[in-house]
Formats: structure tokens, C-alpha cells, sequence
């Protein structure tokens, strides 16, 4: 195995990406709606829409795309303070099982968090699977008291509040 390289996505990579998004919620139980290279098509074509509000660091191994993650960007109300404000969500974060426990997870994280700091952010939150917390907190995530989330149910979500156990690396979600 290669030198892996983390960066930000390129738009011909969004497809390779949009696959790993299809594997990590089949990997963790999901029923996928169309076959894998259907939705990476047009997962592609959903990040170049969104590229104002979405952008994407790949972990790359002799020229493959084998880890992603997302920072989703979100405006915040102004306030007397600061009125420009946004904060940021880690989100899909997955690295391909033959390739976890070498690092790279961890190295996708601090590369959202390095972009969520050059960009201005006050901060960003992650929904973590139970065995990923740990990962989370060696780059610098903490759990607060006063953050808080109302669980909605929707077709990728486990029942109602039910854990999903994965195997160590971040959460797909």
C-alpha cells in the first residue's frame, strides 16, 4: 500500500465519493434504492450543486479514493456580537474497512476541523456512532451539555434512539 494523501475533493472524484457513500450505508445495514453506480452518478451531480454549502476532503492511495468526509456548512442567525456567523457539520465520514486503523479517519477529521477554522466557523458538531466517540475526542470533539438534538426519524436512521455499533471508524451518517 501507498502513501495516502488527504485534500479536498475534486469535481472528478465526486462519483468515486458518491460510491463510498453507497458502501457506507449498505456496510452499515442500509437498503440502498438504486444500484451503487446509479447513485454515484447522480450523487456527483448532487455535489457539484452544492458546492456552496458542502465541501468534501477524500483520503486518496496511488491515485484511489478510499476515505471521504464532508463539512456541511450552515449560516447562523446574526448576533450583537458577530454578524456574520456559521457553524459546521463533520458529516459521511468513511474510510474503506481494508484500509482503517491506520490513521486515516482521524486525518480527514483534522483536515474538516483545519477548514472550519481557516473558514471562520464558530464550531463544528459530529453525530458519532458509540465506538467512534473515541476517535473523535483524540481531535478535540467534546460532548457539551448545552448542545443538544431532537432525534427525527427518516430511512437512513437507526429505530428511534437505537444505537448503531460500527466498526471503530466514524460515523457514515
Amino acid at each position: 500500500m501507498g502513501e495516502v494523501q488527504v485534500r479536498p475533493a475534486v469535481p472528478g472524484e465526486w462519483e468515486a465519493v458518491g460510491g463510498l457513500r453507497w458502501d457506507s450505508v449498505y456496510e452499515f445495514g442500509g437498503q440502498a434504492l438504486d444500484p451503487r453506480e446509479v447513485f454515484a452518478a447522480q450523487f456527483a451531480t448532487w455535489a457539484g450543486q452544492h458546492r456552496g454549502s458542502h465541501e468534501c476532503f477524500v483520503a486518496v492511495e496511488e491515485g484511489r479514493v478510499i476515505g471521504m468526509t464532508w463539512l456541511a456548512i450552515v449560516p447562523r442567525v446574526p448576533s450583537a456580537r458577530a454578524f456574520d456567523r456559521a457553524s459546521g457539520d463533520l458529516q459521511c465520514a468513511y474510510v474503506e474497512p481494508g484500509r482503517r486503523n491506520r490513521g486515516i479517519g482521524g486525518r480527514l477529521i483534522d483536515a474538516i476541523v483545519d477548514r472550519a477554522r481557516e473558514r471562520g466557523l464558530e464550531r463544528v458538531t459530529v453525530h458519532s456512532s458509540p465506538r467512534a466517540v473515541a476517535v473523535y475526542e483524540r481531535h478535540g470533539f467534546a460532548a457539551e451539555g448545552r448542545l443538544l438534538h431532537a432525534y427525527v426519524v427518516h430511512r437512513d436512521a437507526p429505530a428511534a434512539g437505537a444505537a448503531t455499533e460500527v466498526s471503530g471508524e466514524p460515523d457514515p451518517g
